[in-house]
């Protein structure tokens, strides 16, 4: 889409509209600009000074909602952009796309020969030629994004089973201190019980024996 006609189509197509997920790291932020792959930094700061403006909210008042998003995405998509680590992934993986379509357009052009057939192909054209770059290149990225949730998921899934052992370690560990102290707790009292226990059982064998102790009878000597 070009600047003309995000001009016309203001309030109604935002570039940006729809774009998430990872691929805003590297070729959809391309997209939101509206450039080619191939374009140096200035010309990305040029098309992003463009852009922020015809999308501003303050120029968009009657879709500010939309327009306040658009204007987020192109915002984010300029930063990615000039992220050097960023720009060679998407770049890497755009070269990926371009060799594809050349390796797949040779070995067409092969079989044709093969059939004793003419080599002309579509994408001889180089706009259509772009276009088959362009798609290969987004379903690459498609299939690195996938990649990405599925490694995302897999580590927040393993992260989750760390922390439940973690909290059912903590919980085992509770459980043991609290048994650990009740059974002191309960030992203490069955030894104070068993104190008392022979104190009064003591006791009560001293008295016992004070009670049938007898003085011995003197036996009366008998005088003739």
């Amino acid at each position: 889409m070009h600047v003309e006609h995000v001009q016309k189509t203001r309030g109604v197509g935002f570039p940006g509209a729809g774009v998430t997920g990872g691929l805003d790291l590297n070729f959809s932020s391309r997209a939101v600009l509206q450039i080619d792959p191939e374009v140096t930094d200035e010309e990305i700061k040029k098309r992003f000074r463009q852009l922020s403006i015809l999308v501003h909210p303050d120029k968009n008042q009657d879709d500010a909602d939309r327009a306040q998003k658009a204007f987020e995405a192109v915002d984010k998509a300029y930063k990615l952009l000039l992220d050097q680590e960023q720009k060679k992934r998407a770049l890497d993986v755009i070269q990926a796309g371009k060799e594809y379509v050349e390796h797949t357009v040779k070995e067409r052009k092969k079989q044709l020969k093969k059939e004793g057939k003419p080599t002309n192909v579509e994408e001889d054209d180089p706009e259509l030629f772009k276009q088959a770059v362009y798609k290969q290149t987004m379903k690459l990225f498609a299939e690195l994004e996938i990649k990405r949730k599925e490694r995302e998921a897999k580590e927040m899934h393993e992260r989750k089973r760390q922390r439940e052992e973690e909290i059912e370690a903590q919980e085992k560990a509770k459980r043991e201190r609290e048994w650990q102290k009740n059974f002191e707790e309960s030992r203490d009292g069955r030894v104070d019980s068993w104190r008392n226990f022979q104190a009064n059982t003591k006791g009560k064998k001293e008295k016992k024996n004070r009670t049938f102790l007898r003085p011995p009878k003197v036996k009366m000597e008998q005088r003739e």
